[in-house]
């Protein structure tokens, strides 16, 4: 006898389409760990406005264009080396465009001033790379010679000469945007499975505070695929996948209040922050709307938006005065969050010129708080937001 279908049985997977459309084939490495995939599928249905003599609906062709549209929340877990990158980074690389730039850690010979590291060897870096020590991420913002770098922003906790530099993988922006495809599969067999081909990332929302800290992924897909009505050369597949082998399955999820935040050149973190958001707006949209064409052919990235919302208590500490002052001012400066405390469970976003907005002062509460709302990031080629994990 039929019954329900736990909501709990569900497994979901994403790769990198080789061909816009053409299904990915995924294997279990390219598990991810999903909170939900909302995902509506809609034709444009027109109004018909001939005379048929009653007012009876009378039915429409089939053949209007199709819009599927998706969002994907997902935790941020361990990552597990020797694994490239960890499972979610085909959606990063799909949001941001470039493809993930690998760094194998080193050891460190000294840190100066806090903030210029020197290794023992030559480290292969480049400028906004990602680079971990001691559970703390920082971004490369100058390269002084072969084997010495300036960071971003110091470590809370200065490393000692002989320390372990940790690997890092890095995304940055790019002008192409990738596409990528999403399984969702489903407990027993005989449910609906489903695939989207053709995916592509208008939206990357980051979040801080949460119960968990959780990354959400909103775009369109150029076809919904389904067990139940798939037909030979939907998504280029003659005939729809099963599912992967299941393996042991098993990540650490952070806690959404572990991390760390820094706003502008000081030397000193931000421990007064009670929520923020980054935005990423692709300005995506599909090549489906000229004559003669059926589904989309490609995706369409305009102006590249990245936002930011945050709220903190204010207090008379030098860096929160220099916040409103750029703020007053509208002056870029350096922002950078360290999601995670932890080596293999870090995640940093860093915006090198964040414009902020001049900031509500919020009295309704028994301490003062200030709103920073929609302030954009600036950048000169590709550079406005940088994404890495460690």
């Amino acid at each position: 006898m039929s019954c329900y279908i736990s909501s709990n049985d569900n497994r979901f997977y994403a790769a990198l389409e080789a061909t816009f459309g053409i299904a990915a084939l995924v294997t279990e490495q390219n598990r991810i760990p999903a909170v939900k995939l909302a995902v509506r599928h809609e034709t444009e249905l027109p109004d018909r406005r001939d005379k048929t003599g009653g007012r009876t609906f009378v039915g429409l062709p089939s053949g209007f264009r199709k819009r599927t549209t998706f969002e994907l929340e997902t935790f941020l877990t361990g990552w597990a080396e020797p694994n490239p990158e960890p499972s979610y980074g085909p959606l990063f690389q799909a949001a941001l465009g470039s493809a993930p730039v690998a760094f194998a850690g080193g050891t460190l010979l000294g840190i100066a001033g806090g903030t210029q590291m020197t290794f023992t060897v030559a480290h292969g870096l480049t400028v906004d790379q990602a680079v971990e020590c001691g559970g703390e991420i920082r971004f490369v913002s100058a390269i002084v010679d072969a084997q010495t770098v300036i960071l971003n922003a110091p470590f809370a906790t200065t490393p000692i000469a002989g320390a372990s530099i940790g690997a890092t993988v890095t995304y940055l922006p790019a002008t192409e945007l990738p596409s990528v495809s999403i399984c969702d599969y489903w407990d027993p067999q005989e449910a609906v499975q489903r695939i989207l081909a053709g995916c592509g990332v208008n939206q990357l929302r980051i979040g801080v505070n949460g119960d968990f800290h959780q990354f959400r992924f909103l775009g369109i897909a150029r076809e919904l695929v389904d067990s139940a009505t798939h037909t030979s050369g939907q998504a280029g597949l003659s005939a729809f996948p099963m599912e992967p082998a299941i393996g042991a399955w098993n990540y650490a999820v952070v806690p959404g209040n572990l991390g760390q935040a820094w706003f502008g050149n000081g030397t000193t973190q931000f421990f007064s922050v009670l929520d923020a958001e980054v935005i990423l707006d692709n300005d995506l949209e599909s090549r489906d709307r000229e004559f003669g064409l059926e589904g989309a052919q490609c995706l369409v990235a305009g102006q590249r938006k990245v936002t930011m919302n945050f709220r903190l208590f204010t207090n008379t500490t030098p860096e929160t005065r220099a916040l409103y002052q750029a703020a007053r001012q509208r002056s870029p400066i350096p922002m950078m969050l360290q999601l995670g405390q932890e080596a293999g469970q870090l995640c940093g976003v860093y915006v090198k010129g964040l414009i902020p907005n001049v900031p509500e002062f919020d009295d309704g509460d028994k301490r003062l708080q200030w709103r920073f709302s929609s302030s954009q990031a600036q950048g000169v080629s590709n550079d406005e937001l940088v994404v890495a994990f460690g």
